[in-house]
């Protein structure tokens, strides 16, 4: 199943310039999620990371996973549960094991693998990397918590 955007907005709160997924290409309910990122120039991000270099910061790559990882966990939960998403918001609870192995630049396509390590009840632990042309860029163990807003 395919989600484009417009789909991703609603099931997540971002918005831009903080809306870090462009597309789900792949999803397996309760197992694992694929999508992507475009990386562009125009990004607000690069004005200041760094003039000249442009380097996708690190921190963003984990906030893109993550959100995909909330995307997982909303399309994962039950027709009722998806009813009340509205009300619901995905938050942080630990990033274990981080990993930076490769600078992302302007016109790389970011693409998050997201698998789940465990779920119990609205807490969800996710094994989460980033590849950039089949060669891993970042990487990370996320926990989150699905609570009411």
């Amino acid at each position: 199943m395919i989600y484009d955007v417009v789909q991703i907005q609603n099931i997540l709160p971002h918005r831009y310039p903080f809306l870090l997924l462009d597309r789900v290409t792949k999803i397996e309910k309760g197992e694992y999620i694929e999508g992507y990122k475009n990386v562009s120039i125009s990004e607000p991000v690069f004005q200041g990371h760094f003039p000249g270099h442009p380097i996708y910061p690190g921190v963003m790559i984990i906030e893109g996973m993550a959100q995909a990882g909330g995307v997982l966990a909303f399309e994962s939960s039950s027709e009722a549960e998806q009813k009340a998403a509205e009300e619901k918001v995905v938050y942080f609870m630990s990033i274990d094991k981080a990993k930076f192995r490769t600078p992302v630049t302007p016109g790389d396509q970011l693409v998050y693998k997201l698998s789940v390590l465990k779920h119990r009840g609205n807490i969800w632990q996710l094994d989460a990397k980033a590849y950039v042309d089949d060669k891993l860029v970042a990487e990370a163990e996320l926990k989150a918590m699905i609570v009411d807003k």
